[in-house]
């Protein structure tokens, strides 16, 4: 049996299926304006979903103001789309959190203590030991006061190291150091030029050229490291969004 309303105004609890409700309470200790509804239910279109999926089921809302919506749902795609939920306060969740879209989020609490230990301590991955049954390998990563790539490998029988074609978009020229480790013999291996493409070596008296080289330059597609700054947190370091143009023709590591 179904009813047809146009409007329902409901004074006291309302209660969709049966039981005690704890905590709502029942009777004269009952929460006015309160609800009991035992589900699954679905907010929204009635074709949002397709099967029962969970005790509250929220589709977007296509009664809301078309000049007033938020950017959220799809933001991850370019879209917009009609906001499914909103709350003003706390959200607890007990149990696990799975987004399958994109999150615009602030970093507060217990996370945000976390982020700052992490932030003050070295960088490190941990895996499964290749070598070592029962064991895991720890590394951290290499810290620097520069936003730095680096590019190695070996030269034989040439006199010419061809950087990464991309490196003439991503680094400044001046920044590039290179170090050279001669294979089997002294070379005396000398750099006679380079530029943001190659590196062009010489060696004495023509003997061909064996080594291994590692490459260094400051990256210049972002703007450079503040290192050093005045400050109580993070916060207040310069430039700590990357958006401030005032940084952006630093070098912090110039070679030229």
């Amino acid at each position: 049996m179904s009813f047809a309303f146009d409007d329902i105004s409901c004074g006291g609890q309302l209660q969709v299926g049966t039981g005690v409700v704890p905590a709502i309470k029942q009777g004269d200790e009952k929460i006015n304006g309160s609800a009991h509804v035992e589900g699954p239910m679905v907010v929204g279109p009635p074709d949002s979903f397709a099967q029962s999926e969970a005790t509250l089921m929220i589709g977007p809302c296509l009664n809301d103001d078309p000049d007033n919506q938020t950017p959220y749902s799809n933001a991850g795609q370019g879209g917009v789309s009609p906001t499914a939920l909103k709350t003003i306060g706390n959200v607890v969740i007990e149990g696990d959190l799975f987004v399958t879209g994109s999150t615009d989020t602030n970093s507060f609490g217990r996370l945000e203590k976390r982020h700052k230990v992490a932030d003050s301590k070295p960088k490190l991955f941990d895996m499964e030991h290749p070598s070592k049954e029962g064991y895991r390998l720890a590394h951290a990563c290499i810290e620097g006061p520069e936003v730095g790539v680096y590019y190695r490998g070996r030269l034989r029988n040439r006199n010419v190291i061809e950087l990464p074609y991309y490196w003439k978009d991503l680094v400044h020229k001046e920044s590039i150091s290179v170090q050279l480790q001669p294979i089997g013999a002294h070379q005396n291996i000398i750099i006679k030029r380079w530029d943001d493409e190659k590196v062009y070596l010489q060696s004495n008296g023509g003997i061909p050229i064996d080594c291994f080289y590692h490459i260094y330059a400051e990256r210049k597609d972002v703007n450079a490291l503040v290192v050093e700054y005045e400050g109580e947190t993070y916060e207040d370091r310069p430039d700590k969004d990357g958006n401030n143009p005032k940084f952006s023709s630093i070098i912090n590591t110039r070679t030229i």
